[in-house]
């Protein structure tokens, strides 16, 4: 049986989930903004830091985002950050799909992280789907993608780590969203002292 598409961001109390340039990824403002995963002791193994780290909730949600993922998909924007940032043995460790014009060959990273290049969001997802098998597709982002997949009906579901930090300005999680066409339902609330952890179902409004 095939898996669920979701999302699962970080998103700061005014509603963005990232600065306006991508040289501010990794300033302070998305410090703040990631401060509930960075201490968390499967983030640390993840990422190669070595043993250590916090057990808890915030744990909990990290690696269970992580475990149910079989492949992922991105947008370019994303991807072109993170790809200078990202170490060597990447910490997606699936099949990724890059939604870009670009033609590039597929870029294989240590650990089993192989990034492929394709210029459309439904074909996009059907390879991630085929790579997944029963485990589920992430949307990993950035926030243009993600509402792309939203507004073609094709997201199941989505969890927020809600921050307790305030942007001004950057990118909104939900800009450009077709709110007639969506219905959510809550189906989650846990609490961290770090982040409140949302989780939505999707449906689609009836007409």
């Amino acid at each position: 049986m095939a898996g669920k598409v979701f999302f699962s961001v970080s998103m700061s109390l005014d509603g963005f989930m990232a600065p306006d340039s991508p040289d501010e990824l990794m300033g302070k403002q998305w410090m703040e903004l990631q401060h509930w995963v960075f201490p968390t002791r499967f983030f640390r193994q993840n990422i190669g830091l070595g043993p250590g780290g916090e057990e808890g909730l915030d744990n909990d949600v990290a690696r269970r985002t992580f475990e149910r993922t079989g492949a992922s998909v991105m947008g370019k924007r994303m991807f072109e950050a993170g790809e200078h940032s990202w170490p060597e043995d990447a910490p997606f460790h699936t099949d990724v799909f890059v939604v870009t014009h670009e033609r590039r060959e597929p870029w294989e990273r240590l650990g089993g992280t192989t990034f492929h290049f394709v210029d459309d969001i439904g074909v996009a997802l059907d390879r991630a789907r085929a790579a997944a098998g029963e485990r589920d597709v992430r949307i990993a982002g950035g926030g243009a993608i993600i509402v792309e997949y939203l507004n073609a009906g094709l997201v199941d579901e989505f969890s927020i780590a809600l921050s307790p930090v305030l942007f001004g300005k950057g990118i909104r999680l939900f800009e450009g969203v077709d709110d007639a066409r969506i219905r959510l339902e809550q189906t989650g609330s846990e609490a961290s002292a770090r982040a409140t952890h949302l989780t939505y179902t999707v449906h689609e409004r009836s007409s």
